[in-house]
C-alpha cells in the first residue's frame, strides 16, 4: 500500500482524499470547515482526524493540495479591443485558475483606477495589441497602473514592442512584474500557455502565503495548483479518455462551466466567427448560485419560471429568494422550499450551460441560407458531469440537469443528450492533483468512479 493525501482548501470546506496508488483505490474521503479567519490548518487537522477515523491510516507517503481559500485567485484583466485581447485576457486567467473579478479595455479612466485601488486584487494581467500592432494603450495603461503603486503583481503579457516601456514603468513604481508572450500575437490568433504559466507560478508563489497557507503548507509536498486548474486538469484526462465533455460545479455564490470539446460546428453549412475557442475552457458565472447569488438566477430566468417549474406561486418564490439573501446558510425544509430550490438548480445550471456554450443563427448569403456559430457546439459532447455542494446533497441532480438540458434555449449550442454523471465522493480536484504524478491512477480510480 502506498498511501498519498490529495486536499483542496475551498473557501468553505478543506476537502481530504486518500488513494492508494499502489492499488488505484481511494481508500477515504472527508471534509471539514476551512476555518480560513483563524487559520486554515484547524480546518485540514478536523478534516484528517475524520479520515484517519475511516481509514486507519495517519502516515502518507505523498501529500498534494490545490485551493481556493478566501476566494481563490482574484484577477483584474486588461486589453484593448473588448471582443479581441480582452477577451483572450480572461480566457487566460479562467484558464489559470483565476477568478476574474472585473475586466477593463481601451485606456483606464481615473474611474478605473480607483475601482482597482478598492477592489485590491491578487494580480493584475495586462495586455493589448497584437505584436507590432497598437501600442500606445498598453503603455499609457502601464503608466495609469503605475501610478497606484500596485502592491500586487502584474503579469504582462500584450504587444511584445510595447514590453520594455511598460515593464520599466511598472518596476520603477515598485511593481513586481512578471513579463510573457503575447496573449494575441497575430489578430485572431490565442497564445494563451505562457500567460496561464505565469499565473500559477504567481499562485504558488505569492497568494498561497497571503491566503494564511504557508504553516499548512509544510505539512505537504506543496501546493500544485489553484482548485480551478486541478478540476480543469482531472476533466481534460478524463475526456481523453472516455468523451469529451461538459461540466457544471453548482455553488452558493458562482457557478464554474467548464467543457473539454473542439467544439466544432456539427451542422452542415455552419461558418465560425469569432475567436477561436480552447479545448479546455472554463467560465465563471459570478452571479449564478443557490444562496448569494440566488437572485441572479431569478434576474437571468424570471420569477414565473422558477414558480412554474416549483409549482407555486411567485410570491412563495419572492419570499424564498428574500430569505436565502438574508441568510445564505438556510436549509430548504418544507417540500415546497425544497421544490424551489430543485427550480432553482435547474434553472442555475440551464443558465450556466447556455451561457458557456455557443450559439447558431441563420444567415443570408450570395450563395443562400447558411449558418453561423459563435462559441463551442456542445451539442455532440459524451457526458454532462456535475460537481459541488449545491447538486451532490440534493438527491436529484441528474433530475435537475436533465430538466436543464430540455430547456435550453433552441439557438443555444449547450449540450443536450449528455450522459449525465455525478461527482458524489468529491474527488475531481485530488484526480487533477494526483495526475500530475500518477495520470494513470487517475484516469483508472475516475473511470471507475463515473463510468
Amino acid at each position: 500500500m502506498k498511501p498519498v493525501l490529495l486536499i483542496d482548501f475551498g473557501s468553505t470546506y478543506t476537502k481530504t482524499t486518500c488513494v492508494d496508488v499502489a492499488s488505484a483505490r481511494i481508500l477515504g474521503t472527508a471534509q471539514s470547515y476551512t476555518t480560513v479567519e483563524t487559520d486554515v490548518g484547524e480546518g485540514l487537522e478536523n478534516a484528517l482526524r475524520e479520515l484517519r477515523a475511516q481509514t486507519g491510516i495517519s502516515e502518507f507517503a505523498e501529500r498534494y493540495a490545490c485551493s481556493s481559500a478566501a476566494g481563490g485567485l482574484r484577477m483584474i484583466a486588461s486589453g484593448l479591443v473588448p471582443t479581441l485581447t480582452t477577451e483572450a485576457a480572461k480566457r487566460a486567467a479562467l484558464g489559470a485558475g483565476a477568478k476574474v473579478i472585473r475586466t477593463y479595455c481601451y485606456e483606464m479612466t481615473e474611474d478605473d483606477l480607483e475601482e482597482i485601488r478598492a477592489l485590491s486584487p491578487d494580480i493584475l494581467l495586462l495586455c493589448g495589441g497584437t505584436d507590432g500592432g497598437n501600442r500606445d494603450c498598453i503603455e499609457r495603461n502601464a503608466k495609469a497602473v503605475a501610478s497606484l503603486k500596485p502592491s500586487f503583481p502584474i503579469v504582462l503579457a500584450g504587444n511584445r514592442a510595447a514590453a520594455g516601456s511598460c515593464r520599466r514603468a511598472l518596476e520603477a513604481a515598485g511593481a513586481e512584474v512578471i513579463q510573457c508572450e503575447n496573449v494575441m500575437p497575430a489578430f485572431n490568433t490565442l497564445n494563451v500557455a505562457p500567460c496561464q504559466k505565469a499565473i500559477r507560478e504567481v499562485f504558488l508563489r505569492r497568494i498561497v502565503s497571503a491566503k494564511g497557507l504557508t504553516k499548512a503548507s509544510e505539512l505537504i509536498s506543496g501546493i500544485l495548483m489553484p482548485t480551478p486548474a486541478a478540476v480543469l486538469t482531472a476533466l481534460t484526462l478524463f475526456a481523453e479518455n472516455f468523451g469529451e465533455l461538459a461540466a457544471v460545479d453548482l455553488g452558493g455564490a458562482t457557478t464554474d462551466v467548464y467543457s473539454i470539446a473542439k467544439g466544432l460546428p456539427s451542422r452542415a453549412g455552419t461558418v465560425l466567427r469569432g475567436l477561436p475557442e480552447p479545448y479546455a475552457k472554463r467560465t465563471v458565472e459570478g452571479d449564478i448560485g443557490m444562496r448569494y447569488s440566488a437572485h441572479g438566477v431569478a434576474d437571468a430566468a424570471g420569477v414565473p419560471r422558477i414558480a412554474a417549474a416549483a409549482e407555486t406561486s411567485e410570491a412563495a418564490v419572492e419570499a424564498w429568494l428574500a430569505r436565502v439573501r438574508e441568510t445564505p446558510g438556510v436549509l430548504a425544509e418544507t417540500e415546497e422550499e425544497k421544490a424551489m430550490d430543485f427550480a432553482l438548480a435547474s434553472l442555475a445550471i440551464e443558465t450556466g450551460l447556455t451561457r458557456h456554450s455557443g450559439s447558431i443563427e441563420e444567415v443570408f448569403t450570395p450563395m443562400g441560407l447558411a449558418f453561423q456559430q459563435t462559441g463551442k457546439d456542445l451539442t455532440q459532447v459524451k457526458h454532462l458531469l456535475l460537481t459541488g455542494g449545491a447538486l451532490i446533497h440534493t438527491g436529484r441532480a441528474e433530475e435537475m440537469a436533465a430538466r436543464a438540458m430540455a430547456a435550453v434555449p433552441p439557438q443555444s449550442l449547450a449540450p443536450r443528450e449528455a450522459r449525465i454523471i455525478l461527482d458524489r465522493h468529491y474527488i475531481l480536484s485530488a484526480m487533477g492533483l494526483l495526475s500530475q504524478k500518477y495520470q494513470e491512477t487517475a484516469r483508472e480510480i475516475m473511470g471507475r468512479e463515473f463510468l
